[in-house]
């Protein structure tokens, strides 16, 4: 049972949704509204490792060059937003020889942000 507006959760404005969370709305944020906002796509990369190298190089780099990563075979990967660091997972075969990333966790500093 809702009281008034500020008494209303996320979970109540996406009822049947599907999502599954607690988070309070703003007043006045009705249904529709957070449909639009639930309709903004974002950018998200996976980073597999980095590596730096003088440019001397990387000018060096013909085809068939391997480019060596500050990352192990196993390791996690970073999952990004805007350049922030929001997850973690691991590298996963989905459908033929497409690449998808499982969650291994959540960054708790992103998540304490929102």
């Amino acid at each position: 049972m809702l009281h008034n507006d500020q008494d209303k959760t996320h979970a109540d404005l996406t009822e049947g949704s599907g999502l599954n969370t607690e988070t309070k709305v703003p007043a006045g944020l009705d249904s529709k509204s957070l449909d639009a906002i639930f309709g903004v796509k974002l950018d998200v990369r996976v980073v597999l490792g980095r590596s730096r190298m003088p440019i001397s190089e990387l000018l060096n780099l013909t085809k068939g060059s391997v480019i060596e990563l500050d990352r192990r075979v196993g390791e996690p990967v970073d999952i990004m937003i805007n350049d922030r660091m929001v997850a973690r997972g691991d590298l996963v075969r989905v459908q033929g020889d497409s690449l998808g990333v499982a969650l291994r966790e959540i960054v708790k500093d992103f998540v304490s942000d929102i």
